[in-house]
């Protein structure tokens, strides 16, 4: 399998959810039940549910604190922030926050963590070519999803939501994360790949001047992939596999 990158390319940095493993859909689902909970119980049986276009446009690939500042802001809605404590009843941004990391914990626990078999054919052959290998994440689970999916062998360096909290980095669509992953690679952004399926991850792609952007549209609707290459992909695959067939 050949990787469809150019030759310049000596490292490449992959989102983890959505690209390597399913679980953006288990993102989404539990954003879902926290942010229409929420709204039920401050607007009543009249609110208006949080949806898949919330879901990209406002939380896909941030920080949980990002995120769920992001969404409110686009329904007119401040909370305190809080502390990263707070538990998930706390009316403040980081309480929102842990309860949703609580609901998707708890539905890794039941259903699992499938890595996409494309995904997994890819970095094999991204690692037979002989470049690193970073994994650069907004999730603090990453760990535990990697372990599941039976990438962390494959992984050189992981950039993950404890890293950004830990060393002060913006999250995406921010570049920090993913030049602080190129930094630990010892490669230059130029001479690095990004891999990712969420608009802002492309958008800090093309910010941080990586040598090539790959968008991975799990959505299939059209508007997505038109989404990423507007925020900077370079290509726009549904599946990594599809890079295989690129010379």
């Amino acid at each position: 399998m050949v990787t469809g990158l150019p030759e310049t390319v000596t490292a490449a940095l992959f989102d983890m959810d959505g690209v390597l493993t399913s679980t953006a859909a288990l993102h989404q689902r539990a954003w879902k039940q926290v942010f229409d909970a929420w709204l039920a119980e401050r607007e009543g049986p009249g609110y208006r549910p949080f949806d898949e276009h919330d879901y990209l446009a406002h939380v896909d690939g941030r920080p949980r604190p990002d995120g769920v500042r992001e969404f409110l802001r686009s329904r007119g809605v401040t909370l305190p922030e809080g502390q990263p404590s707070d538990g998930p009843h706390a009316q403040t941004v980081h309480g929102l926050g842990n309860a949703k990391n609580a609901v998707l914990l708890a539905l890794i626990e039941r259903e699992g963590v499938q890595a996409y078999p494309g995904s997994l054919d890819y970095v094999a052959a991204v690692r037979e070519r002989g470049l690193r290998i970073a994994v650069v994440t907004s999730s603090a689970n990453a760990p535990a999803v990697l372990d599941a999916a039976h990438l962390t062998d494959a992984v050189d360096v992981r950039v993950d939501g404890r890293t950004i909290a830990e060393q002060g980095l913006r999250g995406k669509p921010a570049p920090d994360s993913f030049l602080a992953a190129a930094r630990a690679l010892a490669v230059e952004p130029a001479h690095a790949a990004v891999f990712e399926d969420a608009i802002s991850g492309v958008r800090a792609g093309h910010d941080g001047g990586f040598g090539y952007v790959v968008g991975v549209d799990r959505v299939r609707d059209g508007e997505h992939a038109r989404a990423l290459r507007a925020a900077g992909a370079d290509v726009v695959v549904t599946d990594l596999s599809e890079l295989g067939a690129r010379r």
